[in-house]
């Protein structure tokens, strides 16, 4: 019985141990035609057995690759592709340069000072004011994120006030922000009275909104009713 402590190690395991007994043999065939058909013959098996490679343009090229690495690069056959060497192979990446920042608001993220930074050298006051509503708010949102609570409009005012040393002043109130894809970013009051419902709650609900209705000239109750019954009263006296 043969275990596995007593056999070579698998240089690529996702081919199993047959294909490699085969290269193993393969390596010590002396005829270099026979040495090449049978090349052949096994990187047809190694397609089949992992049928995902044909998805991979010039997928045979990365087979023969995996067949010279599984010899350790000692097979000599005329390869329709070069020969791989082993520092190709094996050759590790370039390391990719990490800037090296502090970040002074951790909560807030490092994209948060490029807005700043574009905000403080507006000219425009407009873009400028709705770039600061809108910079207000995404630090709501972070701040609401990274402590899991919410946050009060004056504290984001002065925070980003002490920031930018006063030169950005958030706006606390109903201010929403809109983008205009010709004017940009820019601030929409919420807080417009709207005459109908303020005058509505006014009056009382329902009521108030009927009260008006009524005083020009309409039906129902109230101040309408009253001013009706008048006009009746003194159109008869004029008849009489």
């Amino acid at each position: 019985m043969e275990y596995n402590t007593t056999r070579s190690k698998l240089l690529m395991p996702e081919y199993g141990r047959n294909v490699q007994k085969m290269i193993e043999y393969l390596v010590t065939v002396d005829d270099r035609e026979k040495r090449l058909r049978q090349a052949e013959v096994i990187i047809e098996l190694m397609g089949t057995l992992n049928p995902h490679l044909k998805t991979i343009e010039d997928y045979k090229h990365k087979l023969w690759d995996h067949l010279f690495q599984m010899t350790d690069f000692n097979l000599d056959v005329d390869s329709p592709y070069p020969c791989p060497t082993a520092e190709m192979i094996y050759k590790k990446p370039e390391v990719l340069p990490y800037p090296q920042e502090s970040i002074k608001h951790r909560h807030l993220g490092k994209n948060i000072q490029a807005l700043l930074d574009k905000a403080m050298v507006e000219t425009n006051e407009e873009t400028k004011h709705g770039l600061t509503q809108a910079i207000g708010y995404y630090m709501k949102l972070a701040y609401a994120n990274w402590h899991k609570e919410p946050v009060h409009d004056d504290m984001i005012k002065n925070e980003l006030s002490e920031i930018t040393g006063g030169l950005l002043k958030y706006e606390t109130g109903g201010y929403r922000v809109h983008y205009d894809n010709n004017r940009g970013f820019k601030p929409r009051n919420n807080n417009n009275n709207n005459n109908g419902r303020n005058f509505k709650g006014n009056g009382g609900g329902q009521g108030g909104q009927r009260n008006f209705r009524d005083n020009n000239g309409g039906g129902g109750s109230g101040y309408g009713n009253n001013f009706n019954k008048n006009r009746k009263f003194n159109k008869n006296n004029k008849n009489k």
